[in-house]
């Protein structure tokens, strides 16, 4: 038997090249502070540091559109933390994008559909915020609240603090570790399964509607006025915060965690 095939193989594993980045930053935040990314086209995931540096990496891929070289990105930092977007040719000749902290700035795409996908690696204490059209947005064993929004896509957060999450085509995971949010929780789509972990002993206001689909939920729930297989308003322990829980085809499911 020949062996010289196998040790071909072999070698051109060993020398496989390692994929490039187009993208990389690296600072400090402080605790509490968040790191945000915003994409258009490409999916955002994140993951715990190993040290007390966020890490940023992104990887552009060639689409049917467009030239990659016109995708750049921008870095703002402020008072909050640092936002970081993909910074695509603008659809409108007269409106540039502009990258700006939260629901601020302008972010879309005229004959581009280069994907850009995010990594990034978030230090314990530090909030991480994922933003993006088309991909999913996950963010995995954090420790530090979470926001994640997409439009097409998936959202899977897991986290020790708590979270928020949308979609319209996907579905949405998240498992929160702390319970004394202030405010209200909300956690949406349109065409997908929402599926909320919450702490043991938490205490909430629940309102859980769908209209194709279930609701079901590892918490005895005591309703408040009217309900049904597809819509309840009611309290979870003692109450006092506010979860609220909406898809139109999807079932929606509050599991029990430790």
């Amino acid at each position: 038997m020949k062996a010289f095939p196998i040790v071909a193989v072999l070698a051109l594993v060993g020398f496989a090249p390692v994929q490039q980045t187009d993208f990389e930053w690296k600072g400090r935040i402080e605790r509490g502070r968040a790191i945000e990314i915003k994409g258009v086209i490409g999916s955002i995931r994140a993951l715990p540091a190993s040290g007390d540096q966020v890490e940023v990496t992104a990887i552009k891929d060639e689409g049917r559109r467009g030239d990659p070289d016109e995708v750049t990105f921008e870095v703002v930092e402020h008072a909050d933390g640092v936002t970081i977007c993909a910074m695509y040719p603008s659809d409108r000749w007269d409106e540039p994008n502009e990258c700006r902290p939260m629901r601020g700035g302008r972010m879309s795409t005229r004959d581009n559909d280069t994907e850009v996908e995010f990594t990034v690696h978030v230090p314990s204490g530090v909030n991480f915020v994922g933003k993006t059209v088309i991909g999913d947005v996950e963010a995995e064993s954090l420790d530090g609240d979470v926001v994640a929004r997409t439009v097409n896509g998936d959202v899977d957060v897991s986290t020790s603090g708590f979270a928020e999450g949308s979609t319209v085509n996907g579905s949405v995971y998240a498992t929160l570790g702390r319970g004394d949010w202030t405010g209200v929780l909300e956690f949406s789509t349109v065409n997908g399964s929402i599926t909320v972990e919450l702490p043991d002993g938490i205490g909430a206001e629940v309102t859980a509607k769908t209209v194709n689909g279930g609701i079901e939920s590892d918490f005895p729930v005591t309703i408040r006025g009217r309900f049904g297989p597809r819509r309840i308003t009611g309290t979870i322990g003692d109450g006092g915060r506010r979860l609220r829980l909406e898809t139109v085809n999807g079932t929606i499911r509050l599991r029990q965690g430790r």
